[in-house]
């Protein structure tokens, strides 16, 4: 494995998935009350690639969009935003959408989705100049968002995974389970086969039924909600690392622990086990810009950590911050620097104007 344990050296970073349109009703009107729609542009994998380059690092985003003029924007999109999109391929085909209706107190988020056959769902293994692509490259990473799409996307992500294990490239993976994608017993299967050949799992404290493992019990699970980290969920969170450790041989584990008090407000904290070894972050109490991209924002920020040759407690006290942060920008993509994250992860975050 390279690209990571302490040398410090920041490799190529490849991210393979869908960059989709997203729609989304002004402030917090509901889809039936909305006359129009803000477009952005996101997805899983995306949103890792454009994170990393606000970081500085060399990120590669690999697709295939239609080639119409809303493919283009998503190209453009990603070229502003430093990401390398030389190896996006284009040809007919749809753009996929999704369409988000923002939660408020009690009321959640909402996701309807209008991704089927899209250019990349129905694209080829064959297709792609892979060797071109992972040349030089340090790190992929990939959410299972990406398998769930298509039989085609399954294959590519399971060859693609095989070949970076061959190359010695480092693999991160984010189970992302998405029950309007796919079944559970069906994303089960395909993630064992997977997982073999990951490095570095990002999941969280409950939702790893698609791993094999349970879920924290529902008094952990309490105590969760309940504020800061107690001994419970510290055990329960170091439990879950080392079922995953011990079955799958993970150099890495990275947990989030989200407390959903409402739509609007939300604890936030991780752990990174590694080498038999806990780090907790310190717990966040957010108010919610916009919640989507956190996740990846926490992936882009564990990446960087482990690039970077931080220690332990210092890569997931970064990871955490971003995922905190992006909680704050609206969009899919993370837009704030490294040293906006290390001023948090320092202690800023009093919200004070900046002069």
């Amino acid at each position: 494995m390279i690209g990571y344990g302490g040398t410090g050296v920041k490799q190529k970073t490849v991210t393979f998935g869908e960059i989709m349109m997203r729609l989304t009703p002004e402030r917090y009107l509901r889809f039936t009350q909305a006359d129009r729609l803000e477009a952005v542009f996101g997805g899983g994998e995306a949103n890792v690639a454009v994170s990393l380059a606000q970081f500085g690092m060399e990120a590669v985003f690999v697709t295939k969009l239609p080639g119409h003029e809303l493919g283009q924007a998503a190209v453009n999109y990603l070229r502003g935003q430093g990401v390398d999109t030389r190896y996006i391929l284009r040809s007919d085909g749809r753009l996929g959408l999704y369409y988000l209706e923002r939660g408020a107190a009690q009321r959640p988020d909402k996701v309807i989705y209008d991704r089927k056959d899209s250019a990349f769902a129905l694209s080829e293994w064959e297709e792609y100049d892979w060797e071109a692509i992972l040349e030089g490259a340090g790190w992929l990473h990939v959410t299972g968002i990406t398998p769930a799409l298509s039989p085609q996307t399954e294959r590519m992500t399971e060859s693609l995974l095989k070949l970076a294990k061959e190359k010695g490239i480092t693999v991160s993976f984010d189970p992302n389970y998405r029950q309007k994608l796919w079944s559970l017993e069906k994303a089960k299967e395909v993630t064992e086969r997977l997982l073999p050949y990951v490095d570095v799992c990002l999941t969280g404290l409950q939702g790893n039924a698609v791993l094999g493992i349970p879920d924290a019990a529902p008094e952990e699970m309490a105590s969760l909600t309940a504020g800061a980290q107690s001994e419970a969920v510290r055990v329960a969170a170091e439990e879950t690392a080392e079922r995953l450790v011990s079955r799958y041989g993970f150099s890495h584990v990275a947990l989030t622990m989200r407390q959903s008090r409402s739509a609007s407000d939300n604890g936030w904290s991780a752990m990174l086990y590694q080498d038999g070894r806990a780090y907790y972050s310190r717990q966040y109490e957010m108010h919610l810009v916009d919640r989507v991209g956190g996740g990846d924002a926490f992936a882009a920020g564990l990446i960087y950590g482990l690039q970077s040759g931080f220690d332990g407690q210092h890569t997931i006290e970064f990871a955490a911050a971003a995922g905190c942060l992006k909680h704050t920008v609206e969009g899919d993509a993370n837009q704030v620097t490294a040293e906006e994250i290390e001023a948090l992860v320092a202690g800023a975050g009093d919200g004070r104007v900046q002069r």
